[in-house]
């Protein structure tokens, strides 16, 4: 069993040496599009500016949310190195850009008429502040049913009339539609995507390494509501993944057989522990990347949620939808946002860890990884039709 992890280990080990053999890429200078990161940190994209953006939510055990933390109180890593960072300041009070992306395929079809009657928890997730709305159906496409307006009662409306699509679900498909979406509005606004789908895609035509680059690469936070895909696609997805993955019976990777792997802990949360224990710094990147794509074959909306340092609740009945939704309105608005300036970051993935200094009695949602692009990304490039 050693062996197999230690012979596992050396061929990755091995492909990351060959990987880091390739010339090393400056971090690209600020465009004269993006306004300035210090007074508006959220409007910064991390491959045009090198100012990476962490937000984190913190609360305690029993879910309190804590608001007194300053940025001595938190310890981010870059690929296994301390950053330095900096807290930025009453980001609560910026205007908000949302996007609602609703499954109306495959097995969404039978939770529609849960999703009537949400426009108080719609505008308390919103808030108080200047806004703009979208909303997106998807099945086995993606479908823009109302784009960005400031009346809530409009997405509203679209929302209470959905209609029942295919048996699609094309959830990667969505994310990538409605985060160039998102693109396109003011840089001045914080961007959140609101996604109530089931936990597996089974019908997009996006590559899991151009998704994972498309959802690393923007300041978005995503909360995610996800119901389980069923069980019979839920053993066929899964059963794919056992080749494939540095996944001994026992040990740091071990698994248990017995669970329903749409219920389990983040496959890609378990492997970062692991990995992050056994690996340098700059291989960590490469091999959370694997545990990344593997963790969105599992549960797409977990992992969206995680990745963006949102938050992801599992879907039970409309009751506890319209508990998640209060809990999301409840954090959205409470956010630390962290930022930092990597030096010399290197193109592709990067694995972000944060931690909490001496607060054993806290727990931290946050981002848990940023993508560097070899020429800046453009923040005006077309929206998606």
């Amino acid at each position: 069993m050693m062996k197999r992890l230690l012979a596992s280990l050396a061929f990755l080990l091995a492909s990351a040496a060959v990987a880091q053999s390739a010339p090393q890429l400056p971090a690209q200078p600020t465009t004269a599009q993006a306004p300035s990161s210090e007074t508006n940190p959220s409007a910064t994209i991390s491959v045009s500016s090198s100012l990476v953006i962490v937000p984190a939510l913190v609360k305690t055990k029993s879910g309190q949310l804590v608001f007194t933390l300053n940025a001595n109180d938190f310890t981010v890593k870059d690929d296994g190195i301390p950053q330095k960072l900096q807290l930025e300041p009453d980001t609560d009070s910026q205007p908000l850009a949302l996007v609602v992306v609703v499954q109306v395929g495959g097995d969404g079809i039978q939770h529609l008429p849960e999703y009537s009657g949400l426009g108080p928890l719609l505008d308390a997730i919103i808030g108080n502040v200047p806004h703009r709305v979208a909303i997106v159906d998807f099945d086995s496409e993606p479908e823009l049913l109302h784009g960005f307006t400031s009346h809530t009662d409009e997405i509203v409306t679209e929302l209470n009339r959905i209609e029942s699509g295919d048996n699609g679900a094309a959830i990667l498909d969505a994310m990538s539609f409605a985060t160039k979406l998102l693109r396109r509005e003011p840089p001045v606004y914080r961007r959140a995507i609101l996604l109530l789908s089931e936990t597996l895609d089974q019908s997009s035509h996006i590559d899991l390494t151009e998704a994972l680059h498309e959802l690393s690469d923007t300041n978005t936070s995503i909360y995610a509501v996800g119901f389980a895909s069923t069980k019979t696609e839920v053993k066929h997805e899964a059963s794919k993944l056992n080749s494939s993955e540095p996944n001994p019976p026992h040990g740091c990777f071990s698994r248990d057989p017995k669970a329903d792997p749409s219920t389990q802990e983040s496959r890609g949360e378990q492997d970062f522990d692991c990995i992050a224990d056994l690996l340098p710094p700059l291989r960590l990147a490469r091999m959370v990347e694997i545990a990344t794509r593997n963790s969105l074959r599992k549960n797409v909306p977990e992992t969206c949620a995680k990745l963006s340092g949102g938050e992801y609740f599992k879907f039970n009945n409309g009751k506890s939808l319209r508990r998640d939704l209060f809990t999301i309105s409840n954090d959205v608005p409470n956010r630390y946002v962290l930022t930092f300036r990597p030096e010399s970051p290197h193109p592709g993935l990067h694995a972000l860890t944060v931690t909490l200094n001496d607060r054993p009695n806290l727990r931290i949602d946050a981002r848990s990884e940023y993508w560097v692009d070899q020429t800046p990304t453009d923040v005006n490039s077309p929206a998606p039709k």
